[in-house]
């Protein structure tokens, strides 16, 4: 039984919101950081922190009352919340106010991937590339905080990039309740088997090396989104200065780049995940070396490259997920490996502003390239799949 299409559609809107909002602050952090009297905006970005600090710790009730109690009045609680704590944002007056309201606001966002995916990919034939709409979804939410954002700023104010979304946040909670039918048991009380079955050995080396790559992959993710908006600013300077058109590039990047998961997620239900994902974890090297040193559009195009692998490499977590975990467990199982891997991953969003103001933009790049290459270690021990499960079978 298929997911009702509309209900598709707002679980894959749900991820654009997502993201988006998590990323609304680090696009406006000059704006912001101007009106609360800050002299530069590397001072405020640790207030950020708790926003994703929450979104890790979050994951795992969220992913439990997802379980136990229902996947569909978590996904309600997520779209209100969201879009209540939005407008908490934008009614911040200093930097403790903004530091708690982007608390509540990572807290509520925790609820979507291990909640949302699972729901999503509870009945998909071809969860592959399920996953790929979806992270596609997700990301043109990236892209589109960059543009919002971008507008807002220059048009209204920071405050109105928050407002937005979240009026549309409520409006998506609403149609949810109105669309999505009601669940007759929890998860937790499904009998879904796993597409691959693994021996309880190769299953705890697999869930160590998917929680150890998601650090990794969450730290590169994080570094980038939350950075890229002041790494484009500081490398135009003197070629591009007006903050609309600084957004609509940086959302150009984002976009292009968003059509990688779409593309992997494909090649996901046909391959084997190793090869694929660890090709992609080291095309990742070259392009942070490259972007090191670039200026201009040389560097525009460098983001590119290096977003279409962070984002190309986003899939295999979840993938791994719905191909090796029965559907009862998995709000759970996504929920604990995303406390870690964002928990850890936080500390990338305190450091970002600190690191940049003290070591330079060039110095955070080849920190980057370090962290892929720990990556493509990690991804080098994933167990082969077994030869005879073919890697097409339905879920």
């Amino acid at each position: 039984m298929q997911l009702h299409r509309g209900t598709s559609l707002l679980l894959n809107l749900g991820h654009a919101l997502d993201h988006m909002f998590l990323l609304i602050f680090a696009t406006a952090v000059a704006s912001v950081a101007a009106d609360f009297g800050f002299a530069r905006w590397e001072d405020l970005m640790p207030y950020s922190a708790g926003a994703f600090l929450m979104f890790g710790l979050g994951s795992v009730p969220a992913g439990r009352l997802g379980d136990l109690w229902g996947r569909r009045s978590m996904m309600l609680v997520f779209f209100f919340g969201m879009g209540a704590a939005a407008l908490l944002c934008a009614l911040a007056q200093n930097a403790w106010q903004m530091a708690v309201a982007l608390s509540v606001l990572g807290l509520f966002s925790a609820i979507y991937h291990p909640v949302g995916i699972p729901m999503l990919l509870q009945h998909a034939t071809r969860p592959g590339l399920t996953i790929g709409i979806n992270g596609l979804a997700g990301n043109m939410g990236i892209a589109f905080a960059a543009i919002l954002t971008g507008f807002m700023v220059k048009y209204i104010g920071w405050r109105a990039a928050f407002v937005m979304p979240g009026l549309l946040s409520l409006a998506c909670g609403y149609l949810f309740l109105r669309m999505a039918p009601a669940e007759t048991e929890s998860p937790a009380r499904r009998t879904t088997r796993a597409r691959v079955g693994l021996a309880k050995s190769q299953m705890a080396r697999m869930l160590t090396v998917m929680t150890l790559a998601a650090i990794t992959s969450s730290l590169l993710f994080n570094f980038t989104t939350n950075g890229n908006g002041e790494l484009m600013r500081e490398r135009f300077a003197g070629i591009v200065e007006d903050p609309a058109q600084l957004g609509m590039m940086l959302a150009a990047v984002y976009a292009v780049s968003s059509f990688a998961q779409l593309i992997v997620g494909r090649l996901i239900d046909r391959f084997a995940i190793k090869r694929l994902y660890l090709t992609i974890v080291l095309m990742q090297i070259p392009m942070f070396l490259l972007a090191a040193q670039a200026q201009g559009w040389w560097l525009f195009c460098l983001q590119i490259g290096f977003m279409v692998t962070i984002f190309g490499a986003i899939p295999f977590t979840d993938a791994m997920v719905v191909r090796y975990v029965d559907d009862a467990y998995r709000s759970r199982v996504a929920g604990m490996r995303l406390a870690v891997s964002f928990g850890v991953a936080s500390l990338a969003v305190y450091s970002l502003g600190p690191a940049v103001k003290s070591a330079g933009f060039d110095s955070l790049l080849f920190a980057m390239a370090l962290i892929a290459c720990c990556s493509a270690f990690i991804v080098a021990w994933l167990p082969d799949e077994p030869a005879s499960t073919p890697a097409t079978e339905p879920a």
